[in-house]
């Protein structure tokens, strides 16, 4: 392909991808395909000779779109959104057309320093204290990471670096083995999976802390657990809060668990993946109080900001403590700025060490929606939640299982899990609109997420028909089978 037939493609895939978004709603949201759909439709091996354009653009209605989940459909209710806009798809067209490799400030010194200074936008939108930026000349900063696991993994291999130095700086006859062995990471009951994970690639134990009656961790709750831990000899290093959990969107105190580290060395990094860019809007900005207390902050503007995956924002106090763990520079690394500028390289803060110009997807959407018009998309979504959630309350056959804070409603039937169970199974199954489930504590509990940035008010009402619908079928079968038995 030259760059004349590039133009002419370009443009007809540039209609394609606006057709597909624009008429999304048409499609069925949950695709109707079984495991390995895929393999009998496309050849055994790659073609030795050349295929044309117009081979491969028939076959993505044909094999790929029959395999789809439609995650920007307006009937898609579940997990957490997945951000999307024209503008960041633009900006990533950019961005694979100078398919720069950004892991130094020389290897492209548009990408790191973009980079740096979106992040400042994004802090100064969320309103993060002063020491989290990187300015002219802050010890702080930001970065994107791939995903919020990713920035829970750096924050916590960060910590471990940070807490073996000081211990073996005070006891210098223990080894980094018996160090590593007595460490400890906590994080919620609630928190997600991949908090888990960081601890279990760290090769450090990692603790829950059980959560309150509103699925939030207190301080007293850490502070027991912390006290029994120092009595047996281990060693407290870091703690994952979380700002609107996956499962129900409930908030740890920060206000209280903040000081509690802070007193016990402990690195506080907070996890505020989907909540986080709710805090763009002043009227949620209380739920980030606390902040001041943390080491690393992060949250995904790929989940609710418009800017589409991959896009996870990560803010360090001091870069220092990411640097220092991971900084290796052999000489095909080095160049003559890189003591002049403070970034000289964003691969010290991940564990690539290639990286796209993805700063350019924030830059285009901040630039082209306006804080004002990124508030607005927040708090539509937010307005639909509760519009829900209203729909829920008026019905008394079913109950609200959390409160509802941001863009998250938790509901289910009154009665037994297994009646929930069939209620979601049913719901599924119709592939009219898409939900996935939760436990919380024992209950089995449906998740409804707003998530399509063209989500209206129309779709909310139908959704709720259709599950007030299939609740009403499903009682009547199973009072019947109750009957019968």
């Amino acid at each position: 392909m030259d760059a004349a037939e590039f133009r002419q493609r370009g443009k007809e895939m540039v209609d394609y991808v606006a057709d597909y978004l624009e008429k999304i709603e048409k499609r069925q949201v949950v695709p109707d395909v079984e495991p390995g759909y895929l393999r009998p439709l496309i050849a055994d091996c790659a073609p030795q000779d050349a295929e044309s354009f117009e081979d491969v653009f028939k076959d993505i209605e044909k094999i790929i779109m029959p395999g789809v989940t439609h995650w920007h459909s307006p009937y898609f209710f579940a997990y957490f959104p997945a951000a999307s806009s024209f503008p960041a798809l633009l900006a990533d067209m950019l961005c694979g057309g100078i398919g720069c490799v950004g892991f130094s400030w020389a290897a492209s010194p548009a990408c790191t320093e973009l980079e740096t200074v979106m992040l400042d936008w994004l802090g100064k939108m969320v309103n993060l204290p002063e020491e989290f930026l990187a300015g002219k000349d802050g010890q702080g900063g930001g970065v994107i990471q791939g995903s919020a696991s990713e920035a829970t993994l750096i924050a916590l291999l960060a910590a471990r670096t940070k807490i073996i130095r000081q211990v073996q700086s005070e006891k210098p006859e223990l080894t980094e083995a018996e160090i590593m062995g007595r460490l400890v990471a906590y994080a919620s009951d609630q928190a997600h999976s991949s908090v888990e994970r960081a601890a279990l690639i760290g090769a450090v134990k990692i603790k829950n802390v059980p959560s309150d009656d509103t699925f939030s961790v207190c301080g007293s709750a850490l502070k027991k657990v912390l006290d029994e831990d120092k009595a047996a000899g281990l060693i407290p290093f870091f703690f994952c809060a979380t700002l609107g959990t996956t499962s129900c969107c409930s908030f740890d105190k920060l206000l209280e668990l903040g000081p509690i580290c802070n007193k016990e060395n402990i690195w506080m990094h907070i996890d505020a993946a989907y909540a986080g860019s709710a805090f763009i809007c002043p009227e949620f900005r209380h739920l980030l109080n606390g902040v001041e207390f943390a080491d690393s902050f992060n949250f995904n503007p790929h989940k609710w900001l418009l800017v589409n995956f991959d896009c996870s924002a990560m803010w360090v106090k001091k870069r220092s403590d990411l640097v220092g763990a991971f900084k290796l520079e052999p000489l095909y690394l080095q160049h003559h700025h890189q003591e002049l500028f403070f970034l000289s390289g964003l691969q010290h803060w991940q564990i690539p060490l290639g990286r796209r110009f993805r700063s350019l997807k924030l830059w285009f959407v901040l630039r082209m929606y306006g804080v004002k018009g990124l508030q607005e998309h927040i708090r539509k979504h937010i307005r639909l939640s509760h519009q829900f959630e209203h729909l829920v309350l008026q019905d008394e056959r079913f109950e609200i299982c959390a409160e509802v804070v941001l863009g998250l409603v938790c509901f289910r039937l009154k009665g037994s899990n297994e009646l929930n169970e069939a209620l979601l199974k049913s719901i599924n199954d119709a592939k009219k609109i898409h939900l996935v489930p939760c436990h919380l504590r024992e209950k089995f509990v449906l998740r409804f997420a707003i998530c399509s940035r063209t989500v209206e008010s129309t779709h909310i009402k139908f959704a709720w028909q259709h599950i007030s619908q299939l609740a009403t079928d499903l009682l009547k079968t199973w009072e019947q089978n109750h009957h019968q038995q």
